[in-house]
């Protein structure tokens, strides 16, 4: 702000009252005049020294009125120079403090270590992407460990509460409730809310969110597909691959018999993704899975079991489902994409595709189950680290990741990009997955993700539900303990309504 000393006006002093002397005559010397102040008078003046020149009184100070007249100009002249100089300062404090730090990046520290948790892909995978990120950052390290998915939350938790974490660390696209408190939200700075959705398929902008803050970068993605046998049904050219439930059941049993079931539904002990199939015929249905005494929830239940206790498509006697399929036992089953890996190396010759999942008439909705990668609230470097992950996230990482993975096993991880899924569609493992994602949703029935939480305690109840339904215990019982418990857990997370 400008000084207010030096904006007083000095003032404009003039010779107010100023009189010239009377000249004398030749022959009288001049008398001076009366000094405005005493002198010290000599004994003797000087005979010499000429007789001094007349003083002119000291000016008057003006009075207030003339003072106000003289200042008064001066202030309307320069007050909008004294302003506009001061809007200037102001301006330049303002961005300096609050608007060059907002888009200016910081300064990195001199070295850091970044402690990366992951579960998919081993160490041998990743470690090129980061030589080529430490290439622009030589001043960031990142130790990258893979984790067994076996108790997975659990480690990660117990790690963060005794703060020895990492900074980045995978987790499940239903797991926002459990870890919400040890996760970091996605600095703006780093990726905006509108590139955020513009880039990510609109499942992972509900899965991530919490007040308007992400939490999470998804780097691939997963859903439910059906997985049909070729040589089965090319065996039986009148028959199409089921788009419609119903179809779905009246297929089944045309190619039950008694070496083949139709397929791997109906139970809950040996159908490796039961929940999810549940999860996804209660939504298509208008359901909410954290309701389950409505009969939009009932109905999808009774549903489920008919295969098993009504068309026998599928029986307890049957091995798991994913072995079955395997070893050619059923013609059809539910998973997500990464148990082909599974299938493939059971039986390598087994020719399978992957298709979207039925609907009900008038349903367009799939089943999606996927991992994040996030950012502990505790890690001591959260700007390098999101920035880290944003470029995992980049459309030639994803794509050289995808490519290295593709030598090595069947296919890569599904594009989490939106850019990215054309490029996938026609292939005859992930086209199914890749064209279903922009219509996925998702709840915590997602089976295997070992987090002996939410998702599991839930399973178990719905799991407890399956089995009584099928051994006809009464509804009413069934469905009472099923909603006292899904009520509990769904308390315990303060999981939202649907």
């Amino acid at each position: 702000m400008p000084d207010d000393n030096l904006s007083q006006p000095v003032p404009a002093y003039q010779n107010l009252g100023q009189t010239n002397p009377v000249p004398s005559s030749p022959t009288t010397p001049p008398i001076p005049p009366e000094p405005p102040f005493p002198i010290n008078i000599q004994e003797k003046p000087p005979s010499v020294s000429p007789p001094p020149s007349p003083s002119p009184p000291p000016p008057s100070p003006p009075q207030s009125g003339e003072q106000a007249e003289i200042i008064e100009p001066f202030f309307k002249k320069f007050l909008p120079i004294i302003i506009a100089i001061g809007a200037i300062i102001l301006i330049t404090l303002i961005v300096v403090k609050f608007i060059i730090p907002r888009f200016s990046k910081p300064k990195e520290p001199e070295s850091i270590t970044l402690k990366y948790w992951g579960l998919w892909e081993s160490e041998g995978a990743i470690s090129q992407i980061i030589n080529d990120y430490r290439q622009q950052h030589p001043n960031i390290t990142i130790q990258y460990i893979r984790h067994s998915p076996k108790d997975y939350r659990e480690r990660l938790q117990s790690a963060f509460a005794k703060s020895e974490g990492p900074d980045i660390f995978r987790w499940h696209n239903t797991w926002l409730p459990m870890l919400k408190a040890d996760l970091s939200p996605l600095p703006d700075t780093v990726m905006s809310a509108n590139e955020y959705q513009s880039t990510f398929f609109p499942i992972a902008q509900t899965d991530a969110i919490s007040a308007n803050k992400y939490y999470g970068i998804p780097l691939e993605f997963d859903a439910l597909a059906l997985y049909v046998n070729k040589d089965i049904f090319a065996a039986n050219p009148d028959l199409k691959i089921p788009t419609t439930w119903d179809n779905l059941r009246k297929t089944a049993n045309t190619l039950t018999n008694e070496d083949i079931k139709g397929v791997a539904l109906g139970t809950a002990n040996n159908v490796d993704h039961f929940s999810d199939v549940i999860g996804l015929m209660i939504l298509q249905n208008g359901g909410d899975p954290a309701d389950p005494d409505k009969e939009t929830v009932k109905s999808a239940l009774k549903f489920y079991t008919l295969f098993a206790s009504t068309d026998h498509s599928w029986d307890e006697s049957m091995p798991s489902s994913t072995y079955a399929f395997a070893t050619a036992k059923v013609a059809m089953m539910f998973a997500p994409s990464w148990r082909a890996f599974e299938i493939k190396q059971l039986n390598p010759e087994l020719d399978f595709k992957l298709y979207p999942v039925p609907q009900l008439p008038g349903t367009n909705i799939t089943w999606a189950t996927y991992w994040f990668e996030g950012v502990s609230q505790k890690s001591a470097y959260q700007q390098q680290a999101w920035e880290f992950i944003k470029y995992l996230s980049s459309k030639q990482v994803l794509t050289k990741m995808y490519n290295s993975a593709s030598q090595t096993r069947l296919f890569g991880e599904p594009y989490s990009r939106q850019d990215l899924a054309s490029g996938l569609q026609e292939d005859p493992y992930l086209g199914a997955i890749i064209t279903q994602a922009p219509s996925a949703q998702s709840w915590p029935l997602a089976s295997r993700t070992f987090d002996n939480g939410l998702n599991d305690r839930l399973i178990k109840y719905y799991q407890d539900a399956v089995n009584a339904i099928l051994d006809a215990q009464p509804e009413t019982e069934i469905f009472t303990a099923l909603s006292q418990g899904v009520s509990q857990i769904v308390s315990q997370y303060k999981l939202p309504s649907r």
